[in-house]
């Protein structure tokens, strides 16, 4: 990891210092011949006010993130927030009403029952699990070793995402709320869990929160609190209220951009880069003090900024291979020439080679030669596509006539080069972009 931090005495600094490393990210990002993506993300156990990060979009990779469709909005998944949903008249909204739901382990089986029993069909249209509320919960672990229960409603169709959930949680830790854990709460009923018992006033004491999505004055079908059994038409606000709201909803395509409303799109990256604005939690910690311009002692405001470096290599070596190898970028390539020999063991041949390699390791380039002896060509042609080397040259019997051939592996050309321009060719080749 490449590090760096920046100590300002007040905030406008701190943005300029953040800015410039931002900016110097970016070109040196664009320099290696990476593509990526700044995205908004959770500053998390670091702390700050503002944290970004730069991401090389790959399928393979381990972070999730989102791009809207129209606009220049981008954000790590668990940054992700979801406005408030609109409140619904429910007014014409029948009273809630507790269903026979016998065998109903999941929300599609419960869902099949609500659509095959004449009596709960719908006219309109077909029930869907985003009709329906589900509960789940979990345990925190705080930092000080205490556990508390916590509950979370979510619309039926979607899922919680933990790393959304241990994002807003921390730095308490999200851990399983297992049978034992429901044996201790005597008014939970695994299955069939509804808001009807959930809240920290209500019997289980639990604290419950809604997802955003859950407007006031919207009905959902949800655990009666009573085994094989659901309640129909229970709205929020009207038959049952939350603590708060919690967004950790897993995000999926086609959801509603915050910034502007267009559809989202989710992709996964690799994170190269991070840069965040630390603000003031480790100078106070630090006791980290100036004098500023009226002799007064100020706290510092501190940023941290961060490259991958390992990371960054794995990430070029993704987005530049071909189905033959690696293809570096001259900034970044481990050599600047491979010279392979080629054909019979002849003087003349590697001399050449040998002193190509010596002239341009004295203008300060650096050349690997490949003159293996009992290797066929091919093998070394194959060898040196797999390397990757951006510029290949080949001495074979060209040089009874005076040239090279000369192989861009990033282009894929191949041309004939005189053996007295080789050297100027290569260090040209190296100083293009």
């Amino acid at each position: 990891m490449k590090d760096s931090y920046s100590f300002d005495i007040d905030d406008e600094g701190l943005q300029r210092s953040y800015d410039a490393h931002r900016d110097a990210y970016v070109r040196i990002f664009d320099r290696l011949g990476l593509p990526f993506a700044i995205v908004s993300a959770m500053s998390g156990a670091m702390g700050g006010s503002a944290s970004e990060e730069f991401l090389f979009p790959c399928d393979i990779g381990e972070d999730t993130f989102v791009q809207c469709t129209a606009c220049s909005y981008s954000a790590n998944t668990e940054a992700v927030r979801v406005g408030v949903a609109t409140e619904v008249n429910c007014s014409a909204t029948s009273a809630a009403t507790v269903v026979d739901t016998p065998n109903t382990p999941t929300i599609q089986t419960l869902v099949d029952l609500f659509n095959g029993r004449a009596d709960l069909q719908r006219t309109d249209r077909k029930w869907t699990a985003s009709d329906t509320l589900k509960n789940v919960i979990v345990n925190l672990r705080h930092p000080d070793g205490r556990l508390e229960p916590l509950a979370i409603g979510v619309p039926g169709d979607r899922e919680v995402d933990m790393k959304r959930l241990e994002a807003q949680v921390s730095p308490a830790e999200v851990e399983a709320f297992d049978e034992t854990h429901f044996a201790a709460i005597k008014a939970l009923v695994k299955g069939y869990i509804g808001p009807g018992v959930l809240g920290s006033t209500r019997a289980s004491g639990i604290r419950y929160l809604l997802d955003p999505r859950i407007a006031i004055g919207s009905a959902w079908i949800t655990g009666a609190d009573m085994p094989g059994k659901h309640t129909l038409n229970l709205v929020h606000g009207r038959d049952f209220a939350a603590d708060g709201t919690l967004d950790v909803a897993e995000v999926r395509d086609d959801d509603k951009c915050p910034k502007c409303g267009s559809a989202l799109s989710i992709k996964r990256g690799i994170e190269i880069g991070h840069v965040f604005q630390l603000g003031r939690k480790y100078a106070d910690v630090l006791g980290l003090q100036v004098l500023d311009a009226n002799g007064k002692q100020q706290t510092v405001t501190m940023g941290s900024y961060g490259i991958g470096v390992s990371r960054a290599v794995a990430a070029i070596a993704e987005a530049t291979h071909d189905e033959l190898g690696l293809r570096w970028p001259r900034a970044v390539a481990p050599f600047d020439v491979h010279v392979v020999i080629a054909g019979k063991d002849d003087e003349a041949i590697t001399s050449a080679a040998e002193k190509l390699c010596a002239d341009v390791e004295k203008a300060g380039l650096k050349a690997v030669l490949d003159d293996r002896k009992g290797v066929s060509p091919g093998v070394k042609f194959k060898d040196a596509e797999l390397i990757g080397v951006p510029t290949i040259v080949v001495a074979g019997r060209g040089v009874a006539t005076g040239t090279f051939e000369l192989r861009d592996r990033i282009a894929g050309t191949t041309a004939e080069i005189s053996i007295a321009d080789a050297a100027d060719t290569v260090i040209a080749l190296r100083h293009q972009q």
